[in-house]
């Protein structure tokens, strides 16, 4: 098994069946996971604050750092290797108040808040989501299946839409609050390639892997 390692402000996009997207350490940031089905294209992105406008020379250096640069790269690099927008899987984790326990400074909820009105801006609904909470998390997710992997307070679980919770803020060891897959519409910035929604994964046989960073 080949680890694609994503870092704090980073993000990866890989259709190589052989390979795991994996994100350590999520504590006030969030990871946004995507996994189109038919095309195995799977993509994931750590970013660790809200808004662009924050530090516009960091965000054009490092678009991945901010949630309104960082998920429509994601999306675009997910299109680049063939993903279709209406197939996508949606799955988010983080968001945590990390030595912040006065909730002072509430980055993980503004980072929450930010990537919700970007996804909901673009009809983008989320298929399930462990945030919240004061735990840090790691992410796996497996580019040839689209499961993906769960870890916090040192216990390792199967993350889907199935697993039940209450939404951020709601317990002090993190919460899920989960839903359905839903159709997923391009983020503002993102643009679908041409054919991209119709490309069958069966005729990308014996084509090399796909591998986008940012």
């Amino acid at each position: 098994m080949k680890l694609v390692v994503v870092g704090i402000s980073d993000c990866a996009v890989s259709s190589d069946p052989e390979a795991q997207l994996v994100t350590y350490a999520l504590g006030s940031c969030i990871a946004v996971t995507l996994f189109d089905p038919i095309a195995r294209v799977a993509g994931l992105l750590h970013f660790m604050l809200p808004e662009s406008t924050l530090d516009r020379d960091k965000a054009a250096k490092n678009p991945a750092m901010f949630a309104d640069t960082g998920i429509p790269l994601l999306f675009r690099r997910a299109y680049d290797c063939g993903a279709g927008k209406r197939r996508l899987v949606v799955r988010v984790a983080g968001g945590a108040q990390m030595a912040d326990e006065r909730g002072v400074f509430n980055i993980g909820k503004r980072n929450y808040l930010a990537m919700r009105k970007i996804l909901w801006k673009a009809g983008v609904l989320i298929d399930g989501e462990a945030v919240g909470g004061m735990v840090s998390r790691t992410l796996r997710l497996d580019v040839a299946t689209g499961r993906l992997w769960l870890r916090e307070g040192g216990v390792e679980r199967e993350m889907s839409g199935q697993s039940g919770g209450g939404p951020i803020g709601a317990a002090q060891n993190g919460a899920t609050q989960t839903g359905t897959t839903q159709t997923a519409a391009v983020p503002t910035g993102a643009t679908e390639p041409a054919g991209a929604n119709t490309q069958p994964a069966e005729t990308n046989k014996g084509a090399a892997p796909c591998l986008r960073v940012c």
